[in-house]
């Protein structure tokens, strides 16, 4: 009799065109809206009391198609405890007391059923790949790896371990409810931290061991990158963040390879009885070393892109390209050489596996615009024409303003430093090592982040702005003490932990048993205050977009707030609280549903699956590309733990003179930023210009314009996301807000 009511209400919807939506399931996958399961489970409830009060089939069919209606009015795929509430709250309002206190208690025993082993459902649905969430959780790992489903499930446990033992209660309840977010809690059981800047001088020069191995000097450049690429392994297995190398600690073996050679050249040439000049002897010997640089830059370039490390996804490393940062002329004019090879080769990319060359997404580049190639007539300016060249095909390298990092970024003697993050975004504060009064910034590293959501702080106020402020004082707390809880964990870690890290210098050389305690104070490490949807949280205090001159003081005000919390607990504990713009890649997607389930659909604040990273202005928002620039430059210099931005632009392969334009707006405006472009190609045309995003049954997926190919294992989709490039392994959230981008130039 149930089954056909149920079916009775089926064809009553088919009839009427009701619009079919998705639910969350408790594991993160997604599957259709089925009104018979609503049906069933009042039915169950029903039928649990007594004959003569219960409700009737059309009271019953009544509910369903009431709770229905609502999921639809909410505008976005509900969670299976929201219809659960909307089933309470409708069984209440038939007056069905009994039967709502039957169900709630039938809810509460599940409930506790499930919190008893709260892994095993999420950790099933990775194994069949239908957990929505956390396939698309990196746009860098494929979730059908082993190795990376490997990552996962253990990723689950910790997580687990974590929420229901490591952390206090409330910090686990923010997290859950997109007020704050605990990043990486699925690496918090153990003792790791987030990024650093890899001491590749050090290991290179001193040497280092490698799983039991001893590594000493290398004797030549193609051997120095061979080892370059297993320290990248090695550390890339033992932290969660993103590391960055220099490839100025690789120059000083290009003269050790340059004199090997010239020794083998000039034996040679006496050999067959050639009595060669210097000038022949050189000519042969520099065309030989070109190859070997050429074999070297390849090895790292190959190696990143090929290995897999222990978290499923090759190594998320930096290399950095800074010609200033040689110690001498001639080291510096061997470092270009690496960097005209690395950008060479990184142009001409990498070929997939129908052997078409295509855009990687590893190594991230970086190059330094400086007083040395910014201009036609410097000395290194056909550098920064071929870095040109590669960002508009390749999207890379990424640009830091020595000029302006210099002017921003002063340490305590009163000099400017300019140096590279660590991974895509996040930087160290300016140090002084104590002991030799100089700088030091290779062997550092980041500690853990937390954010905090902007636009919660906001809508929780209800726009009043007295409101705002208290709100916004008990979050930073919380963020205070979640921050605290990373801090103390990491402290009374054994170097033994890491012997790579801690023991043979890529961040210190620690003694066996020896903690890293010392290392997470006083400014050497940093730890960072996350922050996100400064725009959405303006918007809705202010009306307006905080690129409006009216609501712009707000938005500052509220990032010198943040900066004023991070000066009083660095004071406070000795520790270097650092504000930083989130790059938000999974998280995006998670604060907006929060958002939605809060407060709901609000139009220009909650009505999309993303919200804006850090202090970006909307994706959305017209503006040219040296507006956008200038005034991001105000708001990157407050967070200096942190931070990058971009403008987005068409295919510039045929316009490089505006790209170098853009480039030298960067080095006389702002710190650090980059171009987005699309580097597309679908395995099964051939097909080589954009993917587009399309709606398919209320998902969007990417699809070939030339052959309508959906299948994202056939196609490669390079697109910028967080500061580096990812592939078509994105979000809901963040593919919509990839979709949504206007472009600035």
């Amino acid at each position: 009799m149930w089954y056909d009511y149920g079916e009775e209400i089926h064809q009553f919807i088919r009839r009427k065109g009701i619009f079919f939506m998705n639910v969350i399931k408790r594991n993160g996958a997604e599957a259709e809206f089925n009104i018979e399961k609503i049906v069933t489970a009042i039915t169950k409830a029903n039928e649990s009391v007594e004959e003569d009060i219960r409700m009737t089939a059309r009271q019953i069919q009544r509910i369903a198609q009431s709770v229905e209606l609502t999921c639809q009015k909410i505008g976005r795929a509900p969670s299976v405890e929201e219809i659960q509430d909307f089933v309470e709250k409708q069984i209440m309002a038939h007056g069905a007391y009994e039967i709502a206190k039957n169900y709630i208690t039938y809810r509460y025993t599940r409930s506790l059923v499930r919190k008893s082993n709260t892994t095993d459902e999420k950790i099933l649905s990775l194994i069949e790949c239908c957990n929505e969430e956390a396939k698309q959780e990196n746009s860098n790992k494929n979730p059908v790896v082993n190795s990376t489903q490997r990552d996962y499930m253990a990723g689950e446990v910790s997580r687990d371990i974590t929420e229901r033992i490591l952390l206090p209660q409330d910090i686990v309840d923010a997290h859950r409810e997109g007020i704050i977010h605990f990043h990486d809690s699925d690496y918090y059981a153990q003792h790791m931290h987030n990024c650093d800047l890899v001491n590749l001088e050090d290991m290179l020069e001193n040497g280092t061991v490698i799983t039991g191995t001893l590594i000493e000097r290398p004797h030549s450049f193609s051997t120095a990158c061979n080892i370059a690429t297993q320290i990248i392994a090695q550390v890339a297995s033992n932290q969660y963040g993103g590391q960055s190398i220099s490839l100025t600690h690789l120059a000083p073996f290009v003269e050790l390879s340059r004199q090997k050679i010239r020794k083998t050249v000039r034996a040679e040439f006496e050999e067959i009885g050639i009595n060669a000049t210097e000038t022949q002897i050189e000519e042969v010997s520099e065309k030989r070393l070109r190859e070997e640089i050429n074999k070297g830059v390849q090895t790292i370039q190959y190696q990143v892109v090929t290995l897999l490390t222990t978290n499923g996804q090759a190594p998320f490393v930096t290399v950095f390209m800074y010609l200033n940062e040689a110690r001498n002329e001639q080291e510096k004019a061997d470092l270009a050489l690496i960097i005209e090879e690395m950008l060479n080769q990184r142009y001409q990319g990498v070929k997939n596996e129908s052997g078409v060359w295509v855009t990687p997404a590893f190594p991230k580049l970086i190059y330094v615009l400086e007083e040395d190639n910014i201009t036609e007539d410097s000395k290194y300016w056909y550098l920064t024409k071929l870095a040109a060249k590669c960002t508009a095909k390749r999207m890379v390298p990424d640009y830091i303003s020595e000029k302006k990092m210099k002017e921003l970024k002063v340490d305590k003697n009163g000099n400017g430093q300019c140096y590279t993050c660590m991974g895509c975004r996040s930087f160290l504060t300016t140090y002084v090592d104590p002991e030799t009064n100089k700088p030091k910034y290779y062997g550092r590293f980041n500690q853990g982040v937390v954010t905090i959501n902007l636009p919660d702080v906001a809508l929780s106020s209800g726009g009043n702005k007295e409101k705002f402020w208290q709100i916004f004082d008990e979050r930073l707390e919380l963020c205070h003490r979640a921050l605290l809880c990373r801090h103390e964990r990491l402290k009374g870690t054994l170097s033994d932990v890491a012997p790579i890290l801690w023991q043979h210098g890529a961040l210190a050389r620690l003694k066996k048993g020896e903690k890293i305690d010392k290392l997470l104070f006083g400014g050497y490490s940093t730890i960072s205050l996350g922050y996100a949807g400064l725009y959405e949280c303006v918007k809705y205090m202010t009306g307006k977009s905080h690129t409006d001159p009216e609501a712009t003081p707000f938005a500052l005000e509220i990032m010198e707030k943040m900066n004023a919390s991070c000066r009083k607990w660095k004071e406070e504990h000795n520790i270097d609280f650092s504000l930083y713009g989130t790059p938000l890649e999974s998280t995006t997607y998670k604060f907006a549903k929060c958002l939605q389930r809060r407060f709901g659909v609000i139009k220009g604040i909650t009505d999309k699956n993303y919200i804006t990273n850090s202090y970006h202005v909307h994706v959305t928002e017209h503006i040219n590309a040296f507006d956008k620039l200038k005034f991001e430059a105000q708001f990157q210099h407050l967070s200096p733990g942190g931070a990058i931005s971009y403008v987005e632009v068409p295919d510039m392969q045929n316009n490089l003179d505006a790209v170098l334009e853009v480039m030298k707006f960067i080095y006389n405006n702002i710190i650090y930023a980059e171009l987005n472009t699309k580097s597309d190609y679908c395995q099964v045309c051939g097909y080589d210009g954009q993917i587009d995003i399309i709606e398919d049954d209320g998902k969007l997926v990417w699809k070939c314009p030339n052959c309508g190919n959906t299948d994202q294992d056939k196609m490669n989709v390079a697109r910028r996301t967080c500061g580096y490039i990812g592939t078509q392994y994105w979000n809901q959230g963040r593919t919509q807000e990839i979709k949504d981008r206007v472009l600035h130039l």
